[in-house]
This record gives C-alpha cells, sequence and structure tokens, in this order.
C-alpha cells in the first residue's frame, strides 16, 4: 500500500511539473515576439511527420470511400441505362414486326379471289405437334364469325380449311394433311380429279383418267365443287406423273403453291 501511495504522489508531481513548464513556455512566448523556442521546434519536428502519416492515412481512406460510391452510383446508372436500352430495343421489334405483319397482310390478297367472299387475316398461333396430322390454329374464331368448312388460303394458294371453331381460336385441317381431300381440275385440260394429302410436304392428283393429258408443270386449281374451296383457287403444280400398266388411273404427285413451313397470317374466306 506505501509502495501505491508514493508512485500516485510521483505521478501527480510530475503533471504538476509539466503543467508548469507549458505554463511558463507560453508565458515566454507571449512576451518575446520572437522565433520559436527550441522547445516547440523539437516539438514540431517531432509531430510533423505522425501529423502527415496520419493526414494521408486520413486522405487514402476518405479516397477509397468516395470511390466505392463513385462506383455504386455509375453501377445504379448503368442499370438504369441498359433498362432503358432493352425497352427501347424492345418497342422497336414491336414495331418492326408490326409493320412486317401489314406488309405480309396487304399481300396476302391472291388476284383469283372471288369479289363476292369476304376476307379475314388471322394469325397462325399454333401447329400440331405429331408428325401424322398436318393442322395450324389461328387466332380468329366463333366471335369474328369464323366458323367450320370456311376455306383457308395465302396469297401463294389454297392451305386448308377449318374442321373446328371456339370462341378466339380455329383448328386449320391443310390440304397436307392425309384427311384431306380437295375436288380440283387442271387449268389447261380442265381434266377434273381430287388433291389428296399425303402426310408429307406434297400432295396427290386422284382419279385422273390414263389417257387425259397432263404434264410436269401443269396448274391445278380448285374445281368449286363440294361447297367448301370456291372455284378457281390455286392448289399446286404437278411435279411427278407415273402411269402405270394396271389400273384406270394416273399416279400424279403435286407440289403445293403455299410454302407451309413458313405460315405466319392466312386468310379465312368468311361466308
Amino acid at each position: 500500500m506505501p509502495r501505491k501511495g508514493i508512485k500516485g504522489k510521483r505521478l501527480i508531481t510530475l503533471l504538476s511539473v509539466l503543467i508548469l513548464v507549458s505554463l511558463i513556455l507560453m508565458t515566454i512566448n507571449i512576451k518575446r515576439d520572437q522565433s520559436p523556442l527550441f522547445f516547440e521546434s523539437l516539438v514540431v519536428t517531432i509531430i510533423s511527420p505522425v501529423q502527415a502519416v496520419f493526414t494521408q492515412v486520413v486522405s487514402s481512406i476518405s479516397g477509397v470511400f468516395d470511390h466505392y460510391f463513385f462506383v455504386i452510383n455509375s453501377a445504379l446508372e448503368n442499370n438504369e441505362l441498359r433498362k432503358q436500352v432493352n425497352q427501347l430495343a424492345y418497342e422497336k421489334n414491336e414495331l418492326i414486326e408490326r409493320l412486317k405483319r401489314q406488309e405480309r397482310a396487304a399481300r396476302l390478297i391472291p388476284d383469283e379471289t372471288p369479289q363476292s367472299k369476304k376476307l379475314t387475316v388471322a394469325t397462325v398461333v399454333g401447329r400440331d405437334a405429331t408428325q401424322w396430322s398436318k393442322v395450324v390454329f389461328i387466332d380468329k374464331g366463333s366471335n369474328q364469325g369464323v366458323e367450320e368448312n370456311l376455306a383457308v388460303m395465302t396469297n401463294a394458294g389454297v392451305i386448308g380449311h377449318v374442321i373446328q371453331s371456339t370462341g378466339t381460336s380455329s383448328k386449320v385441317l391443310l390440304i397436307t394433311d392425309s384427311r384431306s381431300a380437295v375436288d380440283s381440275l387442271f387449268q389447261d385440260s380442265r381434266v377434273t380429279g381430287v388433291v389428296v394429302g399425303t402426310g408429307e410436304s406434297t400432295v396427290k392428283m386422284k382419279y385422273v383418267p390414263k389417257n387425259a393429258k397432263v404434264e410436269v408443270g401443269d396448274s391445278i386449281l380448285s374445281s368449286g365443287l363440294g361447297g367448301t374451296f370456291p372455284k378457281g383457287m390455286r392448289i399446286g403444280a404437278v411435279s411427278r406423273i407415273i402411269k402405270k400398266k394396271q389400273g384406270l388411273f394416273q399416279d400424279i404427285t403435286v407440289d403445293p403453291s403455299a410454302d407451309f413451313s413458313r405460315l405466319e397470317e392466312v386468310l379465312v374466306l368468311m361466308p
């Protein structure tokens, strides 16, 4: 206990001496307008490097924080600009597609369309997923007056007819489907037959007599029989002819006029 008391007294004495010396130096410095004392110079010499290092550290830390917030702000601005660019690109694409659709719709109407028929433009919104069935779905249905057995075509020619109609969509059986049959005739010879689907990209012209004059390249039109397809609509052209020794009819392969792999918009011939 005495030792602790002695140490405490010594500490108080040392502090008192330091305070007294500081007061004396301040008094002398105030009274004498001369150059700094040696003690002051010594203190400045010792403290200046430490102060410089401290200032540099503070500046570096401040610079790091400023750079961090600058990077954050730049990233936010870049994200916002990227969103605006994506939105503008989306709107541009929408306008381009709308213009292209209008151009395709304007080219859909063929020259041989019957004047008494009203046409409705429909967009193909789906296809049958199986390889056995050849059907497409369009975005027009009974709400727009589309009903079963209406002919569907493009500017290139017949593509099929409506077999099912709901409120907002319809199912179209293509002429390439094996269930399809269209009463037809050759444009030049006027010989009649029936175009039936094969399930492939081509169709067949059935029931053409063996003695009928038919050549590759002959155009085939709808005959108007059956009531579904108006007379004179293009169906396709003869691509191959086989005349068998046995049988009464020729085996005729026809390439459809319409490109079924690129159907986007079609025309429905309204009643």
